[in-house]
């Protein structure tokens, strides 16, 4: 235990305070002088911004009860809903609302994980289109089902857009602990992690389920299409040997969102005759003592610009408009050993840690998001909460940028924080102070030959980065998909208005379920991997029960897809996405938002979380 004792001395405070209720149920705990104090901005505030001899106490008592825990001489006390609430508000220093009990206790318990028994499912079987983080998680809930199925990757290997995103500095913008899934942890190396982390992790869940055997890769689905008669799925596929068919029973779709790159038509760009690289399918090139250019200013040109600014002769960043940028205390650093010794020596410490995480890059956040009709200053932010982050950015913005007002002016946005998301600063902005960058703002740019004009101003170059991320509004574009009597997606969704019960069913398409489909993506916080994993322990108490039940078509109901989808839009009418003027890539041609969902997550998985049977059809 002596490796616990010292591992305790770099370990998150407020987490071993919840920790220390949950074990001894010692009123103490959480009472002054052991209240941490609640984070402010993107630090994890391990401290607690209390007392070193504090602080020093609550460790030396944590080892205690850990000690005491597993010699079975400390007996931790039966806690509820009520009692996690409590402690988890204890640990991030503000009120968390009771509805987030069974949250917790979910996460303390693993409650989530399928432990039935496999069914046996008479020879229906189950195809998966795609083996990046949605099909895994697909794949891992099917086998606890017992339901048979063949994952279709078109790549080369597994990893979806974690297989071609390769570009330097690529990596994880949410916290390691929350890029994961809940039924296998990971021993992360950094705090946040990089592609090579992430990546390593899905080999991990693929090796630790034996999903590997299941997987076709180098071979692309064409078409999906339905057979009433015989009520399964036919699906044409290609792959090295040519073009054939599979027929199954149900169909997930694992194509996720970050599929189809975003090209910007850019004049001339055609014309240069140096290499071009996007940063969805970036090219093994080099760009030492290079002129370069960047378009765009998003998630990935963020990550890129700090990693290429320093080998290149010349960097020119083209932008559109600018982003909000959070400071990012933990960028690079590594999570000490110890602390990873203690989250898998003692698991409710790293439930504790991870629930602080949940919280303050989650829900926390959604009331920054809501308009207020009544806020004065609709100009600039949305309430005043909203309000009081743009000064917090600003000043960050500002200190960062050494007094360049000609940097400020361009960087300082005029629409609401949380416009557009939120980016974290990976050294965007000691990038951008560098002699050997230069930015410049405009929504039109020309090449002539393998000259750069812009603003009047002209730029030889060598190569250019176009980093303008992903068409996130076309759902399902790359599969041709046909549902009962002839429908397609296309037919219902239009080229850009994808909508779905929950996210994941569409009536005219029995058996065909979408994993991070429309309005899921969670806009204000949180991960990827929460809503996945939210809607597939959706789809295995679906399919269990529908199994029980002996049907062979399960279908959403046109009111249920009605009903859901007018909810999603009226809580739109209330998130700063709609707010007036707003540039987001989350909002479709009519102005509809698409991408992001308008609900807390809690709201998500609460519902994700019992089956209403008046919302589907089961026809035999």
């Amino acid at each position: 235990m002596e490796r616990v004792r010292e591992a305790l001395d770099a370990a998150d405070i407020p987490a071993l305070v919840a920790l220390l209720g949950e074990l001894t149920g010692d009123e103490k705990w959480l009472t002054d002088p052991y209240l941490p104090e609640r984070v402010r901005g993107m630090d994890d505030g391990e401290s607690g911004g209390l007392p070193e001899h504090v602080q020093a106490e609550i460790r030396a008592s944590a080892f205690e009860a850990i000690v005491a825990a597993r010699e079975g001489t400390l007996t931790p006390p039966r806690l509820n809903a009520a009692d996690f609430v409590r402690l988890l508000s204890v640990a991030t220093g503000e009120a968390v609302p009771e509805e987030y009990g069974p949250m917790i206790a979910s996460v303390l318990t693993a409650d989530s994980h399928e432990t039935a028994e496999p069914l046996d499912w008479s020879g229906r079987t189950a195809v998966i289109v795609g083996a990046g983080i949605c099909g895994l998680a697909a794949a891992v809930q099917l086998q606890r089902l017992g339901l048979p199925f063949v994952i279709i990757e078109r790549h080369a290997e597994l990893g979806g857009s974690w297989w071609e995103t390769r570009y330097p500095g690529a990596g994880v913008d949410t916290p390691s602990q929350l890029y994961e899934y809940s039924f296998l942890p990971n021993d992360w190396e950094h705090y946040f992690a990089k592609r090579e982390e992430v990546y390593a992790y899905l080999h991990r869940v693929a090796e630790q389920f034996d999903v590997r055997q299941h997987i076709r890769l180098n071979t692309n689905v064409d078409k999906v299409t339905w057979d009433d008669a015989a009520s399964e799925w036919q699906i044409a596929i290609t792959d090295p040997d040519g073009t054939t068919s599979l027929r199954a029973s149900f169909v997930f779709s694992a194509v996720g969102i970050f599929n189809q790159p975003g090209i910007p038509q850019i004049p001339g760009l055609a014309e240069f005759d140096g290499p071009i690289c996007h940063t969805s399918d970036w090219h093994d090139i080099d760009l030492r003592g290079k002129r370069v250019a960047v378009f765009g200013n998003g998630a990935s040109a963020m990550q890129v610009v700090p990693a290429i600014a320093g080998e290149v002769e010349h960097l020119t960043i083209v932008q559109r408009t600018p982003q909000w940028v959070a400071p990012f205390p933990k960028f690079q650093k590594r999570i000490p050993e110890g602390v990873r010794y203690l989250m898998k020596a003692v698991p409710d410490y790293r439930a504790w840690y991870r629930l602080r995480l949940m919280w303050n890059w989650m829900d926390k956040l959604h009331p920054v998001l809501q308009r207020d009709p009544s806020w004065p200053h609709q100009d600039r932010s949305i309430n005043s909460r909203n309000d009081r982050q743009r000064i917090f950015f600003t000043e960050y913005l500002k200190s960062e940028l050494k007094g360049r007002q000609d940097l400020i002016d361009q960087t300082l946005p005029s629409y609401p924080p949380f416009g557009k998301r939120l980016l974290n600063d990976n050294g965007w902005y000691k990038a951008l102070l560098r002699d050997n960058v230069s930015l410049e703002t405009s929504p039109d740019s020309a090449f002539e030959g393998n000259t750069l004009v812009v603003n009047g101003r002209k730029y030889e170059l060598d190569a250019v980065v176009v980093a303008t991320g992903y068409r996130v509004v076309r759902f399902l574009s790359t599969l041709e998909v046909t549902g009962r009597e002839g429908v397609t997606l296309d037919d219902v969704w239009g080229e850009d208005d994808a909508k779905a019960f929950f996210g994941l069913a569409v009536p005219s398409f029995p058996n065909l379920f979408i994993c991070v489909g429309p309005n899921i993506a969670p806009g204000h916080g949180g991960s990827v991997m929460m809503s996945a994993e939210a809607q597939f322990d959706y789809i295995a108490r679906l399919l269990r029960e529908f199994h029980a039940r002996g049907g062979t078509r399960l279908e959403v109901s046109e009111s249920a897809y009605e009903i859901y989808n007018a909810e999603v839009d009226e809580a739109h009418e209330h998130m700063v996405w709609t707010h007036p003027g707003m540039p987001t890539y989350t909002r479709n041609k009519k102005g509809r938002v698409v991408m992001s969902s308008p609900f807390k997550i809690i709201d998500f998985w609460a519902r994700t979380r019992a089956i209403n049977w008046n919302n589907w059809n089961t026809p035999n």
